[in-house]
């Protein structure tokens, strides 16, 4: 009986702590480069305006982000150029501060996007906090990212 109480207790505390075995992530986790998607819908002064865009990021080891991508607003296309900064919490998720550049290198938007690295780093998935124009605009929006890792950090 005391064998069994002694066991009980031993796989309590196992059980409570193996949640918090896992390992956190880092900067590290994040870098490399990912192809992502962005859908969803932009709110326009004019109306709604479905978005979708495809592209390329890469995050360095200090959490710098370049990259770049097609977008279509409302079937108005654009290639632009994004930099910024991405901050990793230690329980995987992330925030990105971007610059989106058109192809003269002019500031078209900011934007903040909240996500969650995913299977062990190797998906991103995101959603806009905001989106503002380079006159303090800010446009409502409900967007979303899904990030595939084509590249390590060290590849």
């Amino acid at each position: 009986m005391k064998v069994t109480k002694t066991l009980m207790l031993i796989m309590l505390f196992v059980f409570a702590i193996v949640p918090g075995v896992h390992a956190a992530c880092t900067n590290a986790t994040a870098a490399g480069t990912f192809g992502f998607t962005t859908s969803g819908t932009l709110i326009l002064p004019t109306g709604l305006a479905p978005i979708a865009a495809v592209g390329v990021i890469t995050f360095d080891l200090n959490g710098n982000a370049t990259g770049s991508q097609d977008r279509s607003v409302g079937g108005a296309f654009a290639h632009e150029t994004i930099n910024g900064t991405l901050t990793v919490n230690h329980d995987c998720t992330t925030t990105l501060d971007a610059n989106v550049l058109d192809s003269d290198r002019n500031l078209i938007r900011t934007a903040k996007i909240h996500g969650v690295l995913v299977h062990n780093g190797q998906q991103l998935r995101g959603i806009f906090e905001s989106v503002v124009l380079p006159n303090g605009v800010s446009l409502p929006s409900a967007l979303t990212i899904d990030g595939i890792r084509i590249r390590g950090h060290s590849d």
